[in-house]
């Protein structure tokens, strides 16, 4: 009997931890609760004030949950107090569907960091990886999405999106468990983007911190690179024009000049990852990047 006795206390056992809800499992079923609730309310014409004071104590409740499980914040360059990323439980608002998480920043255009839980952030890249769009999609995997564009285009911007110019090779510091840096810009157009910003993502124990700033260091231009941008500025301009003196009917043209321009976007921006690590400034972009990631492995 002693046998029978132990296998089943060890089965129940094991049953009690499958079903025994987590911290990030409650906060994660509370919100999608919360977006059923504004959606119902939407879906019967329920006045937009109403909904609007609903929404915002949601937001509050849910900004202390996920306050709770991210623990204190005390990074030099950034505030203690932070905002929650969700701004919207509607769906048809900007913004609906960000990384769950606190950001702490002083100001719109100072540097700032977002601090959430790796558990949340795969989940939230489980639901990227299945998204039915392929442009809204993003690796599963956080090592893998973190040196994506996109991914700081979802989890950092709301209305613009991220644009790479350089991978940076910085150091692991000392207790993280995983890091990435990078130089880029977040713009609505394709092009050129003097708004350098360099973006840092580092997970230590089960935190993670996606921080942004505006990079410090004097970035000239690279002539090979403005070559291969100019080149295929022509190219979409002359084929816009094509379409105007067709009367805009020539629907072809148009589509073709929108293709040249993404295309040489495409192309200028690998060449600027390939030729930034070479200029007399890479360097000082890297030592900036590892001062950020060294000050959030040190929290």
């Amino acid at each position: 009997m002693r046998p029978v006795g132990f296998a089943l206390l060890a089965l129940s056992l094991f049953a009690g931890g499958a079903i025994a809800a987590s911290p990030e499992d409650d906060y994660v079923a509370l919100r999608d609760k919360d977006v059923a609730r504004i959606k119902h309310l939407e879906a019967a014409k329920t006045d937009d004030k109403k909904v609007q004071a609903e929404q915002d104590k949601m937001l509050a409740d849910l900004q202390k949950r996920i306050e709770a499980m991210v623990g204190p914040f005390a990074v030099a360059g950034y505030p203690a107090d932070g905002k929650f990323t969700l701004e919207t439980l509607s769906a048809g608002d900007v913004g609906f569907g960000q990384l769950d998480g606190i950001t702490h920043s002083a100001s719109d255009d100072g540097p700032q960091v977002i601090v959430t839980t790796r558990g949340l952030v795969d989940r939230w890249l489980r639901g990227r990886a299945a998204e039915k769009d392929a442009a809204d999609r993003l690796p599963a995997d956080l090592e893998t999405a973190a040196r994506a564009d996109d991914f700081y285009t979802f989890s950092v911007s709301e209305d613009a999106a991220f644009g790479k110019t350089a991978d940076l090779a910085i150091a692991k510091p000392a207790g993280a468990d995983f890091v990435v840096a990078a130089l880029g810009g977040f713009a609505q157009d394709v092009g050129p983007n003097p708004r350098q910003e360099i973006v840092v993502t580092l997970q230590k124990g089960g935190r993670v911190y996606i921080a942004s700033q505006l990079a410090k260091a004097t970035i000239g231009k690279i002539d090979a690179c403005e070559a291969v941008w100019t080149t295929a500025q022509k190219k979409a301009e002359a084929l816009q024009a094509a379409y105007q003196k067709s009367g805009s009917k020539n629907e072809k043209l148009f589509d073709d000049s929108t293709k040249a321009e993404n295309e040489g976007d495409k192309a200028y921006r690998a060449c600027l990852v390939k030729e930034t690590p070479q200029q007399p400034y890479y360097s000082a972009l890297v030592k900036e990047a590892q001062d950020t990631a060294d000050r959030l492995a040190a929290n």
